[in-house]
């Protein structure tokens, strides 16, 4: 769904010229509503803005094995990656795809059925 939001904001609105062309740039100035929105899609992606979060996010999750901070690489990534910041967007989505993959951790020795090493194997003893 974000990806399709995404593809709409940037081919309906932004490359359409759905935007006033004629905006003063600038909070000083006053903005519009529709400035406005175009002011912040803009700021979203100069500077890669966008892919920077999604690497920051896809990092700390990588290191930190945190779950909900993937999803934010991931997502903000794929949103970079339609809205003009590929290179730090690829690589803090694939960062947090990695993550996400993984899937939950379990703690050590809790699929340990007892306390024996062949317990867990379901091994039998002979006589």
């Amino acid at each position: 769904m974000l990806l399709a939001a995404v593809l709409g904001v940037r081919y309906g609105l932004l490359e359409a010229g759905a935007f006033p062309l004629d905006c003063g740039g600038s909070l000083a100035e006053g903005l519009g509503a529709w400035c406005a929105a175009k002011w912040l899609l803009v700021q979203s992606f100069v500077h890669q803005r966008l892919g920077w979060l999604s690497l920051a996010c896809g990092v700390a999750a990588f290191v930190l094995r945190h779950r909900p901070l993937a999803w934010g690489g991931w997502l903000s990534g794929l949103a970079g990656l339609v809205l003009y910041s590929f290179d730090p967007s690829a690589v803090g989505a694939l960062l947090s795809l990695l993550v996400l993959a993984r899937g939950p951790q379990r703690r050590r020795g809790e699929e340990e059925a007892g306390d024996e090493p062949g317990d867990g194997l379901r091994v039998q003893r002979l006589g």
